[in-house]
């Protein structure tokens, strides 16, 4: 059983992980959460999606909230009107985040006590799953079966954006608990050395996290470079597609972005992904000084996630080093743009992916994360010859198919695996 908190349609570390164990001879199931507009279940081989229905009185905390594009666009004397109500909802918002974090599976937990199968191995992606595996691991144990749990550490939670708010006492009680989750299972994992290095000094394990990269699976570029995205939106070869790919929301730098590309001549900006703020986006799409220069398009599966990154001309990451989690992450559209052969942009003081950048010549750190700054560090990429560009693409896809590719980081995992059934 591979555990995601979210509807997993599709989460690229959870079918690389499923697929990892179908290799070892398991028999997988992800179990994810219902969602709107996508089924409850999909059977896709070796792999198994299962999404169950949130139930009991957290049942109604489940649904991701959406920021309506009226709180951000417009509509100034209404919300001025609604600020009673509105401080009122975000007042109880907060005690309910606090109190019961995290709220909004607890409904999914209960749906899982009652339906998941047994399992021999359960691969919690996150602290939104680890409580529910280590109950069914309980639950196996009470009808004499054996099952093993690994937490997979997909972020430092307690010391991310979303819990930035939370008074300082609710985090510590937090954070307790969390390391009481993680010292109980059975092994840890984490995406990358800092956050290894991280759990050892927060959380004190017995043994140091195994380190399982979420690089992207082998990918082979078809002749020549795609061209999905200009074909997609009708652009033409002359325009510079800048990609910004991924969740979608607060404290990505997608702001400043905006801003950033209309000071890069024939060059538009391209969302591709999901998340609170994707209608926001869209909207923002259609603002008279960001019409033709701002796109937003649907997120992809994975499996064809890197084709579309291909067909840019520089990926931006320009992130805000606002937390630890932020500073130190290495999020999929890094590792997906290397892969892809993609040059980056990045944001400054985010150390782990500067020093990959930097070591491997990726592409440009901006000197800041104002749209004067990112804008000089995309030019700098993008006027540059053709030919210099075409022969850094090659280089960068030939590195990343060589040392930064999913059988990789698979072979470590298969060996965790293993020592785990041999007990």
């Amino acid at each position: 059983m591979v555990l995601v908190g979210n509807p997993a349609s599709p989460y690229s570390r959870s079918l690389r992980i499923g697929r990892a164990l179908a290799a070892e001879g398991y028999e997988v199931e992800i179990a994810a959460i219902t969602g709107a507009g996508v089924p409850d279940r999909e059977d896709g081989g070796t792999v198994c999606v299962r999404r169950y229905r949130p139930s009991g009185f957290f049942a109604r905390m489940a649904a991701t909230y959406q920021v309506p594009v009226e709180e951000r666009v417009g509509g100034a004397a209404a919300r001025r009107g609604a600020m009673p109500v509105r401080v009122a909802r975000a007042m109880a918002g907060r005690f309910w985040r606090w109190v019961f974090w995290p709220h909004t599976v607890r409904g999914w937990w209960r749906t899982l006590a009652r339906e998941l199968p047994p399992a021999d191995l359960y691969h919690a992606c996150g602290s939104l799953t680890i409580g529910a595996a280590l109950a069914a691991r309980r639950r196996d144990a009470r009808a004499g079966r054996r099952s093993v749990v690994i937490y997979d550490v997909i972020d430092i939670v307690m010391e991310s954006n979303n819990v930035l708010g939370f008074p300082g006492l609710v985090r510590r009680w937090l954070s307790w608990r969390e390391r009481r989750w993680a010292r109980a299972s059975d092994a840890i994992v984490s995406v990358n050395e800092p956050f290894a290095d991280r759990v050892v000094a927060r959380m004190r394990p017995r043994v140091r996290p195994v380190v399982v990269p979420n690089y992207p699976e082998p990918w082979t570029s078809p002749a020549g470079t795609p061209d999905l995205i200009r074909t997609e939106l009708g652009l033409p070869a002359s325009t510079r597609i800048v990609l910004f790919q991924g969740r979608l929301g607060p404290n990505l730098g997608l702001d400043e972005s905006a801003e950033a590309i209309l000071l890069v001549p024939d060059a538009v900006l391209v969302l591709i992904g999901f998340g609170r703020w994707f209608d926001l986006c869209r909207a923002r799409d259609r603002d008279p000084r960001l019409a033709g220069r701002h796109f937003t398009l649907p997120a992809r599966h994975p499996d064809e996630l890197l084709g579309w990154t291909a067909s840019a001309d520089v990926a931006l990451i320009p992130l805000p080093a606002i937390s630890y989690n932020q500073r130190f992450t290495t999020p999929n559209k890094f590792l997906e743009a290397m892969a892809a052969g993609t040059p980056i942009v990045l944001g400054p003081n985010l150390p782990t992916m500067e020093a990959m950048l930097q070591r491997h010549d990726l592409g440009r750190v901006a000197r800041s994360l104002g749209p004067a700054d990112l804008a000089a560090a995309i030019r700098a990429l993008l006027d540059r010859p053709d030919t210099v560009r075409a022969d850094e693409r090659d280089r960068i896809r030939a590195l990343a198919a060589e040392r930064f590719t999913w059988p990789v980081a698979a072979h470590v995992y298969g060996e965790l695996v293993r020592s785990l059934a041999d007990g």
